[in-house]
């Protein structure tokens, strides 16, 4: 026995065993912790986890947010910003260090959340959302308008108030809760359900729409300052004004929004116009055009009076031209017989030279020619068939003496193979290969023998006994 072993009896922990122990401790004693600090190295990691240090001025702890937590969280984690946390202690045993698993985080306070809104705003400045130019123009005369807002409080009824007085029109609210955690989902799933409306349906698609709430701290008005709410405004088909808090209040969505009222009443005579003034100034705008036409009729009536002092009178104008068709009237009558008279005489004239001769001729001449041309003509066709009859009996010949069967009857056979095709040489045919010899009177089968072929010697009768049995 050493002695390192005989000065105590105490049993060695492994290292795993030391961890987990260690783990279970800080896990039993930290269940629940509440802690306050700056966040630094905050990492957004693919799978949804946030790892983030929290520190103050003498010490910092890491720190996880799980991804089924990161939704429940008040605040997006960003560099710098101090922060309230809660969650638990524990540790990593494969590295020897220990973290806050972290369940809730909050904004430590107005500045830190002012710093925060700060940075969210320069982002959405520098991708355009604010330019002028992206925003939409309000409608003259709105037949619906769509109002989103807490159902109870004096919000709504002034904005219901408002829009009576002043423009007889459709407002459909859609109900939301306008503070806490649960109000910028409720306002975006608002905005997006009324540019889901078509015009058709029951609930008609606004013209213009208005998210309101009444005045607050900033703690109060700061689910107006959310991210995913500034940019689906941005993303609103339907114009759309903003009317969050009293004049001296601003949020995110002010700068996103088409216009911003200063109160949810000013965002109610934004929308609306005044349908007395309207009526007022259509009735002026009446006064001035029958003024305007009374004038201008006046004055075309001066000029075409002025104009007709210069002109002579209507009936010296006629007078003469009626003069010349009284006169040519007068002399038409007479004028027509005349005309008559003389195509009379010509007629005569000409009728005195046309004979039934002159018709006959022409016929006689034609008849002449015919009889001509018909006695020329048939020994022309006569010589034309003779022509072509002799060519048919020649190309009859030239068919016979191509008949591929003509030559059998004259003692000639065709050899063909077994798929029918006709042998053209001895090269073409094996040893032993079934052939088909083609007769004139009929077809005999024969296989080719292996000597192949003997040559005729010539002035030589050839040999019986040297000649291939071709059966």
């Amino acid at each position: 026995m050493t002695d390192s072993e005989s000065a105590t009896n105490a049993s060695a922990y492994s290292v795993s065993e030391l961890a987990f122990a260690l783990k279970r401790t800080l896990e039993d004693s930290y269940g629940f912790v509440r802690l306050r600090g700056e966040l630094s190295k905050v990492t957004f990691h693919s799978n949804g986890h946030v790892y983030l240090t929290i520190k103050d001025d003498k010490a910092a702890i890491d720190g996880v947010v799980w991804k089924g937590s990161v939704r429940n969280l008040q605040v997006r984690p960003e560099q710098g910003l101090e922060v309230i946390v809660t969650g638990r202690i524990t540790t990593y045993p494969a590295g020897s260090r220990y973290q806050i698993v972290i369940e809730g985080m909050e904004a430590a306070g107005v500045g830190a959340l002012l710093a925060q809104l700060e940075r969210l705003k320069a982002r959405l400045a520098a991708e355009g959302l604010f330019e002028p130019s992206r925003k939409s123009p309000l409608p003259a005369m709105p037949a619906v308008v769509g109002v989103i807002t807490s159902p109870t409080g004096a919000v709504i009824r002034d904005i219901l108030h408002r829009i009576r007085d002043r423009w007889p029109c459709r407002v459909i609210v859609w109900p939301v809760v306008v503070q806490g955690d649960a109000a910028a989902a409720q306002v975006c799933a608002a905005i997006r359900g009324f540019n889901a409306l078509l015009p058709d349906q029951d609930i008609p698609r606004p013209d213009i729409l208005i998210v309101a709430r009444g005045g607050g701290s900033v703690e109060d008005l700061w689910p107006f300052n959310d991210e995913t709410l500034a940019r689906t405004v941005a993303e609103s088909a339907i114009p759309l004004i903003s009317a969050v808090g009293h004049e001296t209040d601003t949020t995110l969505i002010d700068f996103v929004s088409d216009r911003r009222a200063p109160t949810p009443t000013a965002a109610a005579e934004m929308a609306t116009p005044v349908l007395s003034e309207l009526r007022a100034a259509i009735a002026d705008y009446e006064r001035r055009l029958a003024r305007c036409s009374g004038r201008m009729l006046e004055e075309r009536r001066n000029r075409l009076a002025g104009a007709a002092r210069g002109l002579p009178r209507p009936t010296d104008l006629i007078a003469l031209g009626q003069q010349r068709f009284d006169n040519a009237s007068s002399r038409l009558g007479a004028a027509l017989g005349r005309n008559a008279d003389a195509h009379e005489r010509d007629l005569v004239r000409v009728a005195a030279r046309l004979k039934p001769g002159l018709l006959e001729r022409p016929q006689v001449l034609q008849a002449q020619r015919l009889a001509e041309f018909s006695a020329r003509m048939k020994p022309a066709l006569d010589r034309r068939l003779t022509r072509m009859e002799q060519d048919l009996a020649g190309l009859d010949k030239l068919r016979r003496s191509l008949d591929p069967d003509r030559p059998l009857n004259l003692g000639f056979a065709r050899v063909h193979h077994a798929d029918g095709s006709l042998a053209r040489s001895a090269a073409a045919l094996s040893s032993g290969e079934g052939v088909t010899l083609v007769f004139g009177d009929g077809e005999r089968g024969a296989v080719i023998a292996g000597g192949g072929a003997v040559p005729k010697a010539k002035g030589k009768t050839a040999n019986p006994a040297d000649q291939g049995d071709l059966f």
